[in-house]
């Protein structure tokens, strides 16, 4: 068995201590942190937050060691019998994937931390959480005495999170004899009568689809924050969701984000918790595990995050419309979709997937997947004639390869959606998961079946609308944030970063759409690397950035209302 014990000696460092205990029985041994964690498809690197490591044997020699590689340890253990590592890791980081240490909480990713020895993962782990006697555990794995938690093996104990704190608040709910518990952190007041409805809502319609449930309990870890913040992250017993400010908690705006990420997280239990594409059945945490099927195990769970809220009955209409909208708009301002694929994309989210990177490289997986999960679902219903759907999809998908620990790949999606519908779906993957056309001209044919339609309509902003650039107030100055590609703007030479200072020599003071609109030419000062230079914009026919929305029908018949009604549970 692998032991580890991590304990906080002085919160306000923000450095955990982290011990670890295994038996070796070689002249030299390799103790390594994962490179990265999964819910996040890139390189996190955490061995740069370690300091003060230690090796001893198991009289308290020490034992010499070298750097191996970035995250591996080289250490000399011809004589021990046991090694025992420890260091400090620095836990500063309070978001749904990493760690954080204070005064009330000790909030431990162990992803981040808790060191192994590599070919040896499915080794029985004990972790002892050094905390006073009257601090709350929240944690998905099984609590003993001493304050200790007990994980099957390495993979388990690296994917449950826990916090240990003071202030922790806690409710629960029993749906299908499995208990859902709801742990909050931070400066909030819940309403948890509310938060329990509605919890009880969305998971009573994921198991209806889904008809079982892969673990016995379930914990939802809720940190919430002082500012404005949003994050969660999937674990098979458990979700961290991060959100703030914590004090407007059962506000609608931040409510609904809550119920949207925990709706999100919760399928995530299925989709990629259990059921992984073949690429990464079983985790590297030393290397990338590279896959193209984001658009699966991240778009798809996008799109059934928000359907199952309608399908609850915490969506409106009107309310779920607006998150399909996000979704749409994204999909519509993205130029990269003429460029590279979603497949591609996610293959690189190794590479640049969760920060802007450079201008129209690339699209989103969550995005343009939960796009792609709509026209599948919305096919193979009109296909089937409502007989199947994508709910049918991903249960066989689930069905066939989950329980077994196989691993799917796209053609088995492919060929069930197929089986499901007709050989006409092929299209879909051929020409808009792995290649570069319009989705446009489909999703308005689809969305017909259910009685809509997406509407286009010129943006609000003049700049936007007439020019092809954004921009946003920093720091008092008009910066350009992005500019679409062969817009007027960009071949008059405007960039993003620029700073526009004025308009036809009127200084622009958050005014900028209204100071466009005085004069058909326009000459705009702008700062380009802190260098000023004039550029001369004219207006012409040609429109950019529309605003992209899912609409009813106005005059719908009956069979796209029932169709509508059978896929979203609206009216």
């Amino acid at each position: 068995m692998w032991q580890y014990k991590i304990s906080s000696h002085l919160p306000s460092s923000r450095f955990v201590q982290v011990c670890f205990s295994a038996p070796v029985d070689s002249a030299s041994t390799t103790v390594c942190l994962p490179l990265w964690r999964p819910g996040r498809y890139e390189l996190g690197n955490f061995a740069k937050n370690v300091r003060d490591f230690i090796v001893l044997d198991e009289n308290g020699n020490t034992l010499s060691f070298l750097k191996s590689d970035k995250s591996s340890w080289q250490i000399n253990t011809a004589n021990a019998k046991q090694l025992l590592v420890t260091f400090n890791y620095y836990a500063a980081q309070p978001d749904a994937g990493a760690c954080w240490t204070d005064d009330s909480l000790l909030y431990i990713n162990p992803v981040h931390c808790m060191p192994y020895l590599p070919g040896d993962l499915h080794t029985a782990c004990e972790l002892t959480v050094d905390v006073p006697k009257h601090w709350t555990i929240a944690c998905g794995l099984p609590k003993m005495e001493g304050n200790k938690l007990l994980a099957k093996d390495f993979h388990e104990l690296v994917d449950s999170p826990f916090f240990a704190g003071t202030e922790l608040q806690h409710d629960f709910y029993l749906l299908n004899g499995i208990k859902f518990h709801i742990w909050i952190h931070g400066n909030v007041k819940p309403d948890f009568g509310k938060m329990k409805k509605d919890f009880e809502g969305f998971t009573k319609v994921q198991l209806v689809m889904m008809d079982s449930f892969p673990v016995k309990d379930y914990h939802f870890l809720i940190l919430t924050l002082p500012y404005r913040f949003y994050h969660g992250v999937e674990h098979i017993t458990s979700t961290v969701l991060a959100l703030g400010p914590g004090y407007a908690l059962m506000e609608a705006e931040l409510y609904n984000d809550l119920m949207g990420v925990a709706s999100h997280e919760l399928f995530h239990v299925w989709n990629v918790k259990t059921l992984r594409p073949v690429d990464f059945i079983e985790y590297d945490y030393s290397v990338e595990n590279y896959s193209r099927l984001g658009w699966v195990y991240e778009g798809f769970t996008t799109y059934y995050g928000d359907l199952f809220l309608a399908r609850s009955g915490f969506f409106t209409k009107k309310d779920w419309f607006v998150e399909v909208n996000t979704r749409f708009q994204k999909h519509f301002d993205n130029d990269a979709r003429f460029r590279y694929s979603v497949a591609d994309s996610s293959f690189d989210t190794w590479l640049d997937g969760y920060v802007p990177g450079i201008p129209y490289r690339k699209t989103n997986i969550y995005d343009e997947g939960s796009v792609i999960a709509m026209m599948l679902d919305l096919y193979i219903r009109r296909a089937s004639h409502q007989k199947n759907s994508l709910d049918t999809l991903f249960k066989r998908l689930y069905n066939d390869f989950a329980p077994h620990k196989r691993g799917y790949r796209e053609q088995d999606v492919k060929s069930i959606a197929s089986e499901l519908s007709n050989d006409g779906v092929n299209a879909i993957f051929e020409k808009h998961i792995d290649g570069l056309d319009s989705y446009e001209p489909l999703l308005n044919e689809l969305l017909s079946f259910v009685g809509c339609y997406v509407s286009r309509v010129s943006a609000k902003n003049t700049h936007e609308r007439c020019f092809g650039f954004k921009t946003i107030q920093e720091g008092g100055n008009t910066k350009v944030v992005s500019v679409y590609p062969a817009s007027l703007a960009e071949l008059a030479g405007l960039a993003k970063d620029d700073e526009i200072a004025a308009v036809n020599g009127w200084k622009v003071e958050g005014n900028l759409s209204d100071l466009l609109q005085l004069s058909n030419s326009i000459d705009l000062a702008v700062f380009s690397q802190k260098k000023l230079k004039s550029i001369n914009l004219v207006f012409s026919e040609k429109r950019y950035f529309d605003t992209v929305k899912i609409e009813s029908i106005s005059d719908a018949n009956e069979d796209q209302k029932m169709a509508f009604k059978n896929w979203t549970n609206l009216s």
